[in-house]
Order: structure tokens, then sequence, then C-alpha cells
């Protein structure tokens, strides 16, 4: 657990640092990834992620986030526009 709790600080802290939507689509429910009670009730529960990234900078959000849920072990996809 203490695995997942850095892991969805790191995701929070990264998300917040891009103006884009970031959404986290995880089995049929949608969590804005800036959101840290969010994201510590949906990682636990799913295996597979998907991410919607929009927005000035989501070329930039989209390799930030990949690169950090990776480095925790997380399987996401970046979701097509």
């Amino acid at each position: 657990m203490a695995k997942n709790n850095a892991a969805v600080v790191e995701i929070a802290q990264t998300a917040s640092r891009y103006s884009s939507s970031i959404v986290l689509q995880a089995e049929n429910k949608y969590i804005d990834v800036k959101s840290i009670l969010g994201l510590f009730t949906t990682l636990v529960s799913s295996q597979q992620y998907e991410l919607h990234v929009i927005g000035p900078d989501a070329e930039d959000a989209k390799a930030a986030m990949v690169e950090v849920f990776e480095k925790h072990g997380l399987n996401v996809v970046i979701a097509p526009e």
C-alpha cells in the first residue's frame, strides 16, 4: 500500500504542473488525476488505466504522465484524441 501512496502523490504532483485536463479512466470511472483523493480510491481497484489528456500542453503532459505511471509499475495507455 505504501508504494501506491507514493504513486498517488507523484502522479497528482506531476499532473498539477500542466494546464491540460488530465483524466484517468479506470473501468467505467473517470477521475481527475490532479485529485489525490480520487486517485486513492481508483489506483487500488483497477489494473488497466487509460489517460485522456486535452489542452495546450497535452503532448508534454502525456509524456510526463506515462513516465510516472510506468515508474510505479502501473499499466497506462493514452486514449486517442
